[in-house]
């Protein structure tokens, strides 16, 4: 793209450019509209640390970015034309890409684990396409619970309750260029799930991180918080993070044959199967990630597969040539999007290039599935499989692997090392 295909729409006075850090959180500036023809030509400078601080914006030494070289900056380019925020006229929100001081890729942004993955699809002779469903709760500020009560799944009552903050978002997010198909009440009072049209892997991963970033700012105008904490509530569902993969080849849909799943897409599902279990870390970042990891809670706990069975880690959706793909069910809604899509997508293609076959179909119920692999339920053996993974390693980059497994090592210990409520009320008056 040229600097003319990021001009500003009639009426912009400011620019908000972002990019996704090292957890997925859209962070930028705000650019004056008479600065933005030198920051599409120069760049934005940004702390290169974005890529090594935690969710709470907490710092720390890392082998990349440490105290030792000044945590130096790098630039920031628009890649997505500038479009207006419905709800903030006069505002208008880009999305951007890194570079470092060098003119080279910056080795922790976590965006370049899955443009290598997707070079490597091309490479193969595939354009991978991609799909993403979040979950997340709309709460009161205030309180931090649901204003409504009891489950109303796909409830339309509770849909038509909700509309007056799912209607702006999905409407005003669809006019930002992220197309969204549908919403609908979940499994819990509180608790939405929105679902973004698959599009080319990277450009899904972007829309993910600009997507999370619009639902808490038009959730903040109507008066809610939105969070996509994995689990925030003990006994309520938790907020999941399903993908979609399909791969393809002269514009045919190359899982499909005759909308069955051909032997390729079966080996994509056994590559997906092979790595579940090392890179489980990339879908849940924190030790509250894996408290959703449950048996029947529609979440897996291993590496079953089946056809259109919501029991299995690896769900085969078949139907329509155009629509058979692979869902993979384990992530929270917490996942970085790029290390998440990366690993699936190395995991399937490892599928495709060494032959993989999947187990026998499970058919049944997958959690009652005794032969089953199983994958981590606490975020000590995930950090354990992940350290000793070689694999994961290559995938993500020696320093981004390092700087995301410390990160996860900090986590455990902080939550660790708390006493809970819980804990106090039960103990404090009987021992």
């Amino acid at each position: 793209m040229t600097n003319q295909d990021f001009n500003l729409p009639e009426g912009t006075h400011t620019v908000a450019l972002g990019i996704g850090d090292l957890n997925g959180i859209l962070r930028g500036k705000r650019i004056p509209a008479s600065h933005w023809d030198r920051v599409c030509r120069n760049g934005m400078a940004m702390s290169i640390a974005t890529h090594a601080i935690d969710m709470t914006c907490d710092v720390w030494d890392t082998p990349y970015a440490n105290f030792d070289n000044g945590y130096p900056d790098m630039h920031v380019f628009p890649i997505t034309r500038p479009v207006t925020t419905p709800w903030e006229p006069g505002v208008a929100i880009c999305f951007g890409r890194c570079e470092g001081m060098d003119h080279k890729p910056v080795p922790i942004d976590p965006r370049n684990a899955l443009i290598r993955q997707v070079e490597r699809a091309a490479d193969m002779g595939y354009a991978v396409q991609a799909g993403t469903e979040l979950e997340f709760y709309l709460l009161d500020p205030e309180t931090g619970q649901p204003r409504d009560r009891g489950i109303s799944v796909y409830g339309l009552d509770r849909a038509a309750e909700l509309e007056h903050v799912l209607g702006p978002i999905r409407t005003q997010i669809n006019a930002c260029g992220i197309p969204i198909e549908q919403s609908n009440p979940e499994y819990a009072a509180g608790q939405v799930e929105v679902n973004i049209r698959y599009g080319e892997a990277l450009a899904a991963a972007d829309r993910v991180v600009m997507f999370r970033s619009l639902v808490r700012q038009l959730a903040y105008a109507h008066g809610y918080q939105a969070t996509f904490m994995a689990k925030p509530f003990p006994d309520e569902s938790g907020n999941g993070f399903h993908t979609h993969y399909s791969l393809w080849k002269d514009d045919m849909n190359a899982f499909s044959d005759s909308g069955k799943l051909t032997a390729v897409g079966r080996n994509f599902v056994g590559g997906l199967q092979k790595r579940m279990a090392e890179s489980a870390i990339c879908g849940s970042p924190t030790p509250n990630g894996f408290r959703r990891r449950r048996p029947y809670t529609f979440c897996p706990i291993n590496t079953t597969w089946g056809v259109d069975n919501r029991t299995v880690g690896l769900r085969i959706i078949e139907g329509a040539d155009n629509a058979v793909r692979v869902e993979k069910r384990d992530a929270g809604a917490d996942a970085n999007p790029y290390y998440l899509l990366a690993a699936e997508l190395a995991s399937g293609l490892d599928g495709i290039e060494h032959g993989i076959e999947p187990t026998p179909e499970t058919t049944g119920n997958g959690y009652e599935d005794a032969d089953a692999t199983p994958i981590p339920t606490d975020a000590g053996t995930a950090i354990n499989l992940a350290r000793r993974s070689k694999w994961l390693k290559d995938v993500m980059g020696t320093f981004a692997y390092e700087i995301y497994l410390q990160q996860a090592e900090r986590e455990v210990e902080l939550i660790s090392a708390q006493v809970t409520p819980l804990e106090t009320r039960r103990y404090l008056g009987t021992f």
